[in-house]
């Protein structure tokens, strides 16, 4: 195993995730999988501050594109297929993927719900995407 050209996350005590850390610094493609290993547990913390303090659903969705381009971390941000009463109704998925921290799947979608719940016009935003209040 060569070593990556760039930081990586401290590995996590064992059994406590099942991020496959250690298969993935083994694959012979290491560097461009283990993109998501770039997230330190300091570039993590601040990573979640910006989450919670988006501006705006196109603030959001820059957020998600970078996350994607940087990190190979893939969300989805959507209302439910059922009805929308909170922000329980919004469906925020960070899809599976080896070197992804458990806690960091469960922190992700807690930040972007604590940001949309401190300016709602971001969930109308959203909701408002698919046309819900284009009639009115």
């Amino acid at each position: 195993m060569q070593p990556l050209p760039f930081p990586i996350r401290t590995e996590c005590p064992p059994g406590a995730c099942v991020c496959d850390r250690d298969a993935l610094l083994q694959s012979p493609d290491a560097v461009l999988e283990a993109r998501i290993l770039q997230l330190t547990q300091a570039e993590e913390k601040k990573l979640l501050q910006r989450l919670e303090n988006i501006t705006s659903l196109s603030d959001l969705r820059r957020l998600q594109e970078r996350m994607e381009q940087q990190l190979g971390l893939q969300l989805t941000i959507a209302p439910s297929p059922n009805e929308v009463r909170t922000l329980r109704g919004i469906t925020i998925l960070v899809h599976e993927q080896r070197g992804l921290c458990r806690k960091t799947r469960q922190a992700i979608p807690a930040a972007i719900k604590k940001g949309m719940d401190q300016r709602p016009e971001i969930t109308y935003e959203l909701l408002n995407e698919r046309g819900l209040f284009s009639g009115l």
